[in-house]
């Protein structure tokens, strides 16, 4: 290519129209070619938006009711959530009350996801666009970044699941595989031979992020037939080879007292903060819903898909104690003893079925997301496909996931940990829409900088940023205690800890309604909603 190559010049079009929408634009940035993605009809200049935040256009609102079904079947049948069912036992819970604590944290998750994503799937915006309402145009731009953060860390963990799924295969199909000398120190924690799997499944990874996310609830629902298979087969095998379900369930609790009662409330807390991320950004995927009512359905799915599932994590890992003498709390571990054993295939198709699994947690809950916070951060440049990539190539290696998982206490932490910033910001977005401005939006001022929400002059809503800011800093002290043991701050703070999420989404919440009715920002409330729709009226 010539250096001195002219590039077309665009002429200006119409907001709305398809050129707008779908035409790619090369133009010269101070002496240099620079590529644009597909540009926004709410935002013609492209500062704001891009196609991909746009509200969803009719003919891309795929998803029925029944995909936000086999989305949650295909969320709760991974690897990660067995790993938290057996966690509750690794903590000392009984098998009944382990089973109480996922009862109650996945329903409170299932009414923060539902009725956040109904917000997507009237009004068609992702996340991103509707921070812009609760919070202010500009400060929505911090609440992107506190979970760009969070996501890129599950990005990554979801990286080391995969590649676990890829150790298993690679030892059913080659057991050699297994000596596989160790060239890294043990402070590490992690292995060469790990360290190869890592690497492959990010390559295997890496094609599925181009699929768009109108079409990727295809993938889910081949997912929510193919893992609980896999699930049901190791359950089978565990239960059988144990003599039945009698001796994996007659395990009672291994502490009692005051203790037996905070690790109920830990358990709660890391159910809870299992899917906090889609509590916030369901409307990534609620946007594409064909029918404005379909999120409802997900007040039932997720609670029975995620008690089947952490019975799973239950029986496996006092079966695996029966069985191998020690507690197994990851499936692919319980995989790997069949290798050894006669069960290659079994185990080959079992990772395999993970495997699956995995790449699908990936996209859902943690890439897609990203890369809509990327492309908010940077409309311009970025789409939701490209993105992924970035986060693909970011977040598998910016952050250490083996160090996060060495433990089954080490996980419970970190995922109580980052719930500290969830939950207020999740109680704030449904208060502002539930309460505050009675489901009374205007879409086309969300990608507006000088629009009814930008509030002042500073594009910030000060109610939701106090709200924001008591909603978390209380619970700070026990959030370093969490991250480091040695840090003394007595149990008191502590306990208020595990109370966290229920603290910071629920004073938040109620903080926003008052501040915002004592004082009432007057040019936000409006008589009637104004959808894009109204742009090209």
């Amino acid at each position: 290519m010539g250096g001195n190559k002219e590039w077309p010049v665009s002429e200006p079009v119409e907001v709305g129209s398809s050129e707008a929408v779908n035409n790619s634009i090369w133009h010269r940035v101070k002496g240099k070619a620079s590529i644009t993605v597909d540009g926004s009809r709410m935002d013609p200049e492209g500062k704001w938006s891009n196609k991909d935040l746009d509200p969803v256009l009719p003919e891309y609102r795929t998803w029925r009711t029944y995909n936000f079904v086999t989305y949650w079947i295909s969320d709760a049948f991974a690897v990660s959530n067995w790993r938290i069912g057996s966690s509750l036992i690794a903590i000392g819970l009984s098998w009944k009350l382990a089973l109480v604590a996922v009862a109650i944290g996945n329903f409170i998750t299932a009414l923060v996801v539902t009725y956040n994503g109904l917000i997507g799937a009237r009004l068609h915006i992702p996340f991103t666009i509707q921070a812009r309402s609760a919070y202010g145009f500009y400060f929505a731009y911090v609440i992107i970044v506190f979970r760009v953060i969070i996501s890129v860390f599950w990005y990554g963990i979801g990286t080391y699941t995969g590649a676990e799924c890829i150790q298993s295969m690679l030892f059913a199909i080659w057991p050699r595989f297994r000596n596989v000398p160790n060239q890294l120190p043990e402070s590490a924690n992690i292995t060469t031979r790990f360290m190869i799997c890592y690497f492959i499944y990010w390559l295997v990874c890496l094609p599925f992020h181009y699929i768009p996310p109108h079409q990727v609830r295809w993938f889910f629902t081949f997912k929510s037939i193919v893992t609980p298979i896999a699930g049901f087969a190791i359950v089978g095998f565990l239960v059988s080879s144990t003599g039945g379900g009698e001796a994996i369930f007659s395990q009672g609790n291994q502490v009692h007292g005051p203790k037996l009662g905070w690790a109920m409330m830990n358990g709660i807390y890391a159910m809870v903060g299992n899917f906090a991320t889609l509590g916030v950004n369901m409307n990534d995927f609620a946007r594409y819903s064909k029918k404005p009512n379909s999120p409802y359905v997900q007040l039932l799915v997720i609670p029975v898909v995620f008690i089947v599932m952490m019975l799973f994590g239950i029986i496996g890992a006092n079966g695996s104690k029966i069985l191998y003498g020690e507690l197994l709390w990851d499936p692919l571990l319980i995989v790997d003893n069949w290798t050894s054993k006669g069960g290659r295939a079994a185990a080959f198709f079992c990772a395999l079925a993970f495997l699956i699994a995995s790449i699908g947690v990936n996209i859902s809950a943690n890439s897609i997301s990203v890369a809509t916070d990327l492309s908010a951060l940077l409309p311009r440049y970025i789409n939701i496909r490209r993105g992924q990539f970035i986060c693909a190539v970011v977040g598998a290696w910016a952050m250490t996931p083996w160090n996060i998982l060495v433990s089954a206490e080490s996980l419970i932490n970190f995922m109580s940990g980052y719930t500290i910033w969830l939950a207020p910001i999740s109680g704030i977005l449904i208060a502002d829409y539930w309460f505050v401005h009675k489901q009374v939006l205007s879409v086309p001022d969300m990608y507006r900088p000088d629009g009814i929400y930008a509030y002042n002059r500073f594009g910030t809503n000060w109610r939701a940023v106090v709200a924001f800011f008591i909603g978390f800093v209380p619970l700070l002290p026990g959030f370093a205690k969490s991250v480091n043991p040695k840090v003394d701050i007595g149990d008191g703070p502590m306990n208020f800890y595990y109370l966290g999420y229920f603290y910071g989404f629920g004073v938040s919440a109620g903080l926003h309604v008052l501040l915002s009715k004592v004082f009432p920002a007057k040019e936000t409330m409006l008589h009637r909603s104004r959808t894009d729709a109204d742009v090209a009226a």
